[in-house]
C-alpha cells in the first residue's frame, strides 16, 4: 500500500487531533492500534505496521468534536485530503461490521443528506477486505482505559447510544469476526491483549 502515512506522521496526526479535541478517543485509538498490530503479527497474510497505522487513525475524525457518527465522514474526508486513501477507508468502514449505514450506533441527523447518502452508497459498493474486518474487530476490543472483552465493549456502546434494529446483528457479526481471526491465528485473540482480564473484570488473576 502506497497511500499510508509513516508511523511518525500518524503519531503526529493523532497528537494534533488530541489537541483539537482531547478525550478518551485518543487512548482508545492507541489500544486499537496495539490490538490490530498484535493480531496482524500472528496472522498469515496481514502486515503488522499497516494494521497499527490503521488502528491509530481509525477515529481521527473525532478531532472535529463530539459529532456522533459524523466522525467517520470527517475522518474519511480528512485522510483523503492528505492522500491516505487506505486510512480513509478504515475511518469509514470500522463502524460497520454489518455493511448497512442504518446499523450506525448513533443517528444520522448530525450529517447532511449528502453525507448520509455517500456512506450508504459506499458501503454497498465495496467488498470488505481483511483489514476492514480486523479494524472492526479491534474497535470492539478496546476501551479508553485498555483492552476488554467484546461483550463489555458492546454494552458500553449500547449504554451510551441505546440499541437499534441492527444491534443484535452487529453483535453476531462481531462474534463471527472473532471466530474468523481466531481460526486464522490458531488461538484466542485475548492472549495477545495484555491486561485484558484485569481491565474487563477489575482484578488481576495472577496477583
Amino acid at each position: 500500500m502506497n497511500d499510508l502515512p509513516s508511523r511518525e506522521q500518524a503519531e503526529q496526526l493523532l497528537i494534533e487531533g488530541s489537541r483539537r479535541n482531547p478525550g478518551g478517543w485518543v487512548s482508545h485509538s492507541r489500544y486499537v492500534a496495539q490490538a490490530a498490530a498484535a493480531i496482524a503479527a500472528a496472522h498469515p497474510t496481514l502486515d503488522e505496521e499497516i494494521a497499527y497505522l490503521m488502528g491509530l487513525l481509525h477515529d481521527i475524525g473525532r478531532q472535529e468534536g463530539i459529532t456522533g457518527i459524523r466522525h467517520i465522514v470527517d475522518g474519511y474526508e480528512f485522510m483523503q485530503a492528505l492522500g491516505f486513501g487506505a486510512i480513509a477507508r478504515i475511518c469509514l468502514t470500522h463502524s460497520f461490521p454489518v455493511a448497512d449505514h442504518r446499523a450506525a450506533s448513533s443517528g444520522w441527523e448530525v450529517c447532511t443528506p449528502a453525507q448520509t447518502a455517500f456512506v450508504a452508497d459506499y458501503l454497498q459498493q465495496i467488498e470488505y477486505d481483511e483489514y476492514d474486518r480486523l479494524l472492526q474487530l479491534c474497535d470492539a476490543l478496546a476501551l479508553a482505559d485498555g483492552f476488554t472483552l467484546l461483550e463489555k465493549r458492546m454494552l458500553d456502546v449500547v449504554y451510551r447510544y441505546g440499541p437499534n434494529a441492527f444491534t443484535v446483528a452487529k453483535w453476531r457479526a462481531t462474534f463471527a469476526l472473532r471466530d474468523q481471526f481466531e481460526a486464522a491465528i490458531g488461538g484466542s485473540i485475548y492472549r495477545l491483549l495484555p491486561g485484558v482480564v484485569a481491565n474487563t473484570f477489575g482484578f488481576d488473576p495472577c496477583a
